[in-house]
Order: C-alpha cells, then structure tokens, then sequence
C-alpha cells in the first residue's frame, strides 16, 4: 500500500497526521509520501478536497460526498463527532486494515481472499491481452481495434479478409480462434460483439476520443485503458449504478482528472468460468465515492471483488491495454 498525504506548504496539521499514521502503522515499514499542493487545480486533479488529505493507494478512505478540491485547511471528526486536524490514530488503523470508518469510507486496501482470481478475467491469467503473432491472430485483433477507434463502431469480418489472407487463413477463422482465446467475442453470425476494451454495443461507459469520435467500452478498467492504448487524449463518461450521478475521467497529456475527485473503481467477477465479457465485464464499474461502491457491492452478492483507487485503476488499465497496438514482438 502506497500512503500519500496532500498537504499546502507550511500546513500546520501536518506534522500531526505523520504522527498519527507512523502510530497506526504500527512499525509496518510502508511508502509514505507528502505532496506540496499550492493551487486548487493540483488539489482538483491529485482528489485533495483540505489541507491535509490522505490517500490509500489513491483513495480518500475519509472523503466526504459532495465534497470539492480545496487548498483549505480540513477538519476531521472523530466517533464523538469532535473536529480535529486529522484522523485519529483508530480510525486510520481502520482506513489501513480496509474496514469502512463512521462515514462509511473505505480504503484501497479492501482487498478479499482471491485477488488474483478477480482479475484474471481482464488480464488473462497472466498471459494479458495483446494477441500473439502467429497465425495472424495479432494482425486481426489489431485491424479491429484500429476500426473501432477511427470508426466507433465493429468491422465487417469480411474488411478483414485481407489482413487475414497474409498468414494463409480466412478472417472467419482468425476471429473464431480470437473469440475462443477471448480476446474479443463473437456474436450472430460471426459478427464481432465486442473486441476488449470497445463494445460494438451501447454500455455504461462512453469514450469520445480527441479526434471526435466516440466509442463504447466493455467496463470501467476498458474505458481508462483507451487512452494508454491510442496513445491519445479520451473522456470518459460514464455513470454510477447505485446513485446514477455522472462520473467523468479526461485525460490530458496521459494524466486524468477526475470528477468527482472521490471517484472509485470496484474490481470484481461473477461466480464461474467464461469470457471476461461474461463474468466480470459489468462488475467493474465506477462509482462517485466508497459508499455507493460498498452499497452496490451488498446489493450483489454473487459478486466477488474489491474497491480499488483512481491511481490503481489507471495503472492496471494502461498495464492491460497499453501494450496492445505495440508492432514490437
């Protein structure tokens, strides 16, 4: 877990949330970093909402909803309701453990039993998502991403007729071989439904790209994933499934910023074996704040999964989709 703590130069709480997490740490060795945040832009595009915020691998366990970017001095306040300048020493043992605090907040770290198995639908068990070069697979999969971004929508298998003909097959027979190794999935009559991260069909999540053109993307972690991808700025539009408020990531340069800044990702997968459009695709969705995340969790419970940041969120999107239009290799 990386610890983070947004704070305005000379902050005068400051010195005490560092005593209070090196207190709940408890002697665990941990990152712990302090960023110097000195306009409401930084603190806008960092999710600092006072002086000083803490972030759990990205994620405000204590953040407020509704609650604005500021470079104001924050008050937290404790079980008896008593403000203060930071959490208290329990409450951040809480925030590190993972359990929600007297908000309902929870943090990054919220992590169950079968990690990995949560999110080997999205990275194939390791293997990834960049298809391999033999048999053409790789120069497929790649012509359909590239239609998909210059056109928003699905091409035709019969477009790639061509693209297939240079390894000796038909696109019939590299995209069946796509589907079955799920880097894309096929629907009536071998037409593409969907080719990770876009969806030939309307989701959840809208991507509009820098060019103009706009896409549909399988899931919260496909939508971050585009902009790494292209290598180009997108926005993502998308909506929270609990409260129904927007969510809104641009990206500008690679850096997003995100609105609103106590936005999280909840990372999880239905019970059973499938493609990853199946068993996980709408289990990973964003949400305006741990809360409606936590809330939608309980209101589904065949799905297993975690809260994760905006940070972490990112990383894993661009780790997933970053590599796929690479020629190397």
């Amino acid at each position: 877990m990386r610890i983070t703590i947004l704070a305005v130069p000379d902050c005068p709480n400051l010195p005490l949330i560092q005593e209070r997490i090196t207190a709940a740490l408890d002697g665990r060795p941990t990152p712990l970093e302090t960023v110097e945040v000195r306009q409401e832009e930084e603190a806008a595009r960092l999710g600092m909402t006072g002086s000083p915020t803490i972030l759990l691998d990205g994620v405000d366990p204590f953040a407020m909803p509704g609650a604005l970017p500021s470079v104001s001095c924050r008050l937290y306040r404790d079980s008896d309701g008593r403000a203060d300048g930071a959490p208290t020493v329990q409450a951040l043992r809480r925030a590190l453990a993972g359990t929600p605090d007297a908000h309902g907040s929870a943090s990054d770290g919220c992590c169950e039993p079968g990690r990995a198995d949560v999110l080997d639908p999205i990275g194939r068990a390791g293997r990834g998502r960049r298809a391999p070069a033999e048999r053409g697979l790789r120069a497929v999969h790649q012509a359909v991403l590239r239609h998909f971004a210059t056109t928003g929508h699905a091409p035709d298998p019969a477009a790639l007729d061509t693209v297939a003909a240079m390894a000796g097959r038909t696109a019939a027979e590299v995209l069946a071989e796509l589907d079955r190794e799920d880097f894309l999935t096929l629907g009536p009559a071998g037409r593409i439904s969907a080719a990770y991260p876009f969806s030939a069909t309307p989701t959840r999540h809208r991507v509009r790209l820098a060019d103009g053109v706009q896409v549909w993307s399988m899931c919260a972690i496909d939508a971050l994933g585009i902009c790494a991808m292209l290598g180009q700025d997108v926005t993502v539009s998308s909506i929270d499934p609990v409260t129904g408020e927007p969510v809104t990531v641009t990206f500008t340069g690679g850096a997003p910023a995100w609105e609103p800044v106590t936005t999280v990702v909840f990372v999880g997968r239905r019970t059973g074996d499938g493609p990853a459009a199946s068993v996980c695709c709408d289990a990973l969705n964003f949400f305006t704040g741990p809360v409606s995340a936590e809330q939608w969790k309980r209101n589904n419970p065949e799905v297993h999964g975690e809260i994760v940041g905006r940070n972490r969120a990112v990383e894993l999107a661009e780790q997933t989709f970053g590599p796929l239009l690479r020629d190397d290799g």
